[in-house]
């Protein structure tokens, strides 16, 4: 079996986030580690020790959207399915979170910032001569991750439309991803529209349609310009955090070989 890893590594002082959403990690060394291990064993030495040092721990300050994360309903809204409880993320049903894949290349048409529609995914669809199936996992290829590593990232890539994504639930697709940093466009252009032209369907399309159907979907996922459109498994199974919107996973694409 070939594993292609489509997650993003958690790094200190990612640029890749806006300030609001910062990632800190606390590296405490061997040294430091030792001195820790002492609280436990109080009378240790640095003798006791493998040369006087100890474990090594890591703190970690960050969102639950930090990194490649799975997003849940309760994300988008406190109802989901017109009217039901909107599921956190440590309810997920755990079968919905390994499947057939299905990429989808939107990373020269609709371009940088545009609009991904039922038009564009049905000519993507055509174009790689496949019907989506219930349960399959649809990865949206934006071509973001170009600009990983910098501040352009937030605003890089494009999104899916409210109806692009109600075509994607209405044939049983239930957990989607994208390179992208948000499953919709990216939110400095949506503002900058809505302020000109005041239309409040334009915010958070992709993600509202979530209040009409269940899904769930990746963000931040990488290493998707090396996968086929389909003939592969998806695994994404998220962790496990009571009543959160979201949790991070570490999806791979699997291929037998």
């Amino acid at each position: 079996m070939k594993i292609i890893d489509l997650s993003v590594t958690i790094e200190d002082n990612t640029p890749c986030d806006p300030p609001s959403m910062p990632t800190r990690i606390d590296y405490w060394g061997h040294e430091k580690g030792a001195e820790h291990m002492r609280q436990f064993f109080p009378t240790a030495t640095e003798k006791d020790l493998p040369d006087g040092l100890g474990w090594s721990i890591e703190y970690i300050q960050l969102t639950t959207h930090s990194g490649t994360h799975l997003d849940a309903p309760w994300h988008y809204h406190p109802t989901m399915n017109k009217g039901e409880p909107a599921r956190t993320i440590d309810h997920v049903p755990l079968e919905w979170c390994f499947s057939d894949g299905v990429k989808l290349d939107f990373s020269t048409t609709p371009g940088e910032g545009g609009k991904i529609t039922v038009a564009h995914v049905e000519a993507e669809l055509a174009r790689i001569g496949y019907t989506l199936k219930p349960l399959d996992i649809v990865v949206i290829h934006t071509g973001a991750m170009k600009h990983w590593g910098t501040a352009a990232y937030t605003s890089a890539g494009c999104g899916m439309s409210r109806e692009a994504t109600l075509y994607l639930l209405e044939r049983g697709i239930k957990v989607v991803g994208t390179d992208a940093w948000s499953w919709d466009r990216p939110l400095s252009l949506i503002a900058e529209e809505f302020e000109q032209t005041g239309d409040s369907s334009l915010i958070w399309e992709g993600h509202f349609a979530g209040i009409e159907r269940e899904y769930y979907h990746m963000e931040k996922m990488c290493n998707l310009d090396q996968l086929p459109p389909f003939g592969f498994k998806i695994a994404c199974f998220p962790v496990k955090i009571k009543a959160a919107s979201a949790g991070w996973c570490r999806p791979v694409a699997m291929f037998d070989l």
